[in-house]
């Protein structure tokens, strides 16, 4: 016995994909928007009951992948640190050097490059998932006002 999907619940879980976009005008929009529509209409309707699940499930799991690829950068700021204070980091040998107005900065002495890295790949997972987040958010609006089930990838099932 197969359930006809009405245009109604098409359009309304469509809306709950892409109210992800919600985040670039109202701070975690990408969270109380769809969960508000989701929350009153999940009774009513098993496809949109589905894909506010989806939608919730995969905004979590970005977060948390991004909260994440912060962290791996952490232990190289704590390495980083004590080195800032040291006149040493910047190429300068001692702070009487700087009266001289002959400042020569040795690239052997140049450290700066040990930040990079880790700014680096962290700056690129951030842009990744941003890119990963509008490309499945776009798919699965479209998909699912097209009347199927859409789900989405590297997903972890936060509501089930």
């Amino acid at each position: 016995m197969a359930t006809t999907i009405t245009k109604h619940e098409r359009n309304l879980s469509a809306i709950i994909h892409a109210s992800m976009f919600s985040k670039y005008f109202i701070p975690f929009g990408n969270f109380i928007v769809p969960l508000v529509l989701w929350t009153a209409n999940k009774k009513q309707h098993d496809f949109v009951d589905y894909h506010g699940k989806q939608a919730l499930n995969f905004q979590i799991s970005i977060l948390l992948y991004s909260i994440i690829a912060g962290l791996i950068t952490i232990p190289f700021f704590i390495g980083f640190w004590p080195d800032l204070f040291d006149w040493n980091f910047l190429g300068f040998h001692r702070l009487s050097d700087l009266n001289n107005l002959n400042i020569h900065i040795d690239s052997d002495n140049f450290n700066f490059g040990r930040l990079i890295w880790p700014v680096g790949i962290s700056g690129f997972l951030q842009l990744a998932l941003a890119i990963v987040n509008i490309v499945f958010s776009i798919l699965a609006t479209i998909r699912t006002n097209e009347g199927e089930y859409f789900k989405y990838p590297f997903t972890i099932k936060f509501i089930k």
